[in-house]
């Protein structure tokens, strides 16, 4: 076997001596509290019987795509299921990508260009830095959800020489906050500065607006958005993603994104199973399920306020709940300990949110019983004594 470089061995082992080594997990059968499966989709008996008869209507029996979708892989069912959720969303345009990461990587390496300027939320996912660090643009990062600095920064990213355009980039539920910016506000600047706004909204959808449609539709500002990315692998229990937009925006990406252009499509039963999960969303079952969840929300609130521990947890109107233990070996000492109860609530370590806001994590989901919600606080509240 080759010698592993030793270059790659150091950064591994700063990496254990911060106690920030990751590695796969093992779930056995924990109680959910750390997917981001909110409801319950990815399980659901019915929704699986319908991807499966859906196939079998369109008499689809073929695994792959063959290869990317401007070559052989742009099957029919892609064509349906952008136009569905253009109807869905309120937009001119959908594109499917593979994954959100895929979608965030590849709109924001291709459409920013060198005479254009980037303001991102300091708190924006991975997927979206790794997409504007592969951007010509001048990139700026804001203090998170502040507009007076968000402000300062256009000031001075701009000069009277200025003549490209500049896209302000947020999320409208952040990963691993569970807060959300204000949306009207945002509007309100980016339409004074002309700007362009865009927003992941990977951890709103099938959450918030009336059908699930994300926070943009609640605000009802799909047509002041120059562009939304939304994803399936959360809340919708599938996989992949869309940018949601013009039919110019559309075309542009097409013919300029590489993460699209230069990858095989997904197979036919993946892009069935969303269509079937848009379809689901709006049914009664759908529907049942949204309601349990925001539920669950205001339930597990109560609960860390009744037992004294809310304000070591984040502000959050969000399925994400998380509470702050410095440290991480701290932090994960308490997850560890909530894991031997059997409940599955993940630590979030430093580097991947920064030193001395470490915290645990509490996805919620609908299919989680008010007892569930009630006793995972209470071992939490043991813990912390």
């Amino acid at each position: 076997m080759c010698n592993f470089p030793s270059n790659l061995g150091t950064k591994l082992k700063k990496r254990e001596l911060e106690d920030a080594l990751r590695s796969l997990p093992s779930n056995g059968n924990l109680v959910d509290f750390s997917s981001n499966d909110y409801l319950g989709f990815a399980t659901n008996d019915t929704l699986y019987a319908n991807t499966f008869q859906l196939l079998l209507n369109k008499g689809i029996s073929q695994n792959g795509a063959t290869g990317s979708r401007l070559i052989s892989g742009n099957h029919n069912l892609y064509k349906d299921l952008e136009y569905d959720l253009s109807t869905f969303f309120k937009v001119e345009s959908a594109l499917v990508f593979n994954s959100g990461y895929d979608a965030n990587l590849g709109f924001f390496s291709a459409v920013p260009q060198r005479e254009d300027i980037i303001l991102f939320d300091e708190f924006i996912h991975a997927s979206i830095r790794d997409g504007i660090l592969l951007s010509n643009a001048k990139k700026y990062k804001y203090k998170h959800n502040d507009l007076i600095d968000l402000e300062e920064k256009l000031s001075q990213a701009l000069s009277k020489e200025f003549t490209g355009e500049v896209y302000v980039v947020t999320e409208s539920i952040f990963s691993m906050d569970g807060d959300s910016p204000d949306i009207d506000a945002l509007l309100s600047f980016t339409k004074k500065n002309k700007c362009h706004l865009v927003i992941d909204e990977a951890h709103a959808i099938g959450v918030f607006g009336k059908n699930g449609e994300g926070l943009v539709q609640q605000h009802k500002a799909c047509k002041d958005v120059f562009a939304r990315i939304v994803t399936f692998g959360k809340a919708m229990g599938c996989h992949g993603a869309a940018v949601l937009g013009s039919e110019k925006l559309k075309e542009y990406l097409v013919n300029f994104s590489r993460s699209f252009i230069y990858t095989t499509g997904l197979p036919p039963h993946s892009v069935g199973t969303i269509t079937a999960a848009f379809k689901f969303i709006v049914e009664s079952e759908g529907v049942e399920a949204r309601k349990r969840l925001l539920e669950n929300v205001v339930h597990f609130k109560k609960k860390a306020k009744d037992l004294k521990i809310q304000a070591l947890f984040l502000p959050s109107n969000s399925a994400i709940q998380c509470c702050l233990i410095p440290g991480n070996e701290n932090v994960k000492k308490v997850a560890g300990k909530i894991q031997d109860k059997g409940f599955n609530v993940k630590a979030i370590l430093s580097p991947t949110v920064p030193e001395g806001e470490e915290r645990l994590r509490f996805c919620l989901h609908a299919q989680n019983s008010k007892e569930e919600i009630g006793l995972v606080l209470q071992i939490l509240s043991g813990c912390l004594k």
